[in-house]
């Protein structure tokens, strides 16, 4: 059903395990897999009149998120490369990670995005909220979402 996956992945634990998933599934599914990761834009930190709060340079931040988004798309083709999953990387600079999720599913013609859910709920959800919500109400690409029940071993 589903031939071509994206893959979003942020680096973090859920991410790791929701990448292992994914890559069954494709295994399962004789599909193919993009890992996707979204680089944050420097940040612009001014401090009074025009003293920067943070020394790091933007070229020294765009060197250190592209080594990070690196590290983690290796650990994905790693991955695919044990179970036999085809997959290609790619990387995109963008302040709203939902939008680069999508574009990057659509620029590769993924037919089905595979996303973890942290599983915040209440006020913490209201208040950071939730890049895989904002990808679900903004494609019309099916979106799964894995999410690991933290009793689960």
């Amino acid at each position: 059903m589903f031939k071509h996956i994206l893959l979003p992945t942020d680096g973090s634990e859920i991410s790791r395990l929701t990448a292992r998933r994914a890559v069954s599934f494709a295994q399962e599914a004789g599909a193919s897999i993009t890992a996707f990761h979204a680089k944050p834009d420097y940040p612009f930190s001014f401090l009074g009149e025009g003293g920067l709060v943070d020394p790091i340079t933007p070229e020294s931040f765009a060197e250190m998120t592209e080594a990070q988004a690196q590290k983690y798309l290796a650990e994905i083709e790693e991955m695919c490369k044990v179970a036999g999953v085809p997959c290609n990387t790619v990387t995109k600079t963008n302040s709203l990670p939902h939008e680069a999720i999508i574009e990057a599913a659509e620029s590769a013609g993924c037919d089905l995005i595979f996303m973890a859910s942290h599983g915040r709920r209440g006020l913490t959800s209201l208040l950071l909220g939730s890049e895989t919500n904002k990808v679900l109400t903004h494609t019309n690409i099916p979106v799964l979402v894995y999410r690991q029940d933290s009793k689960a071993d």
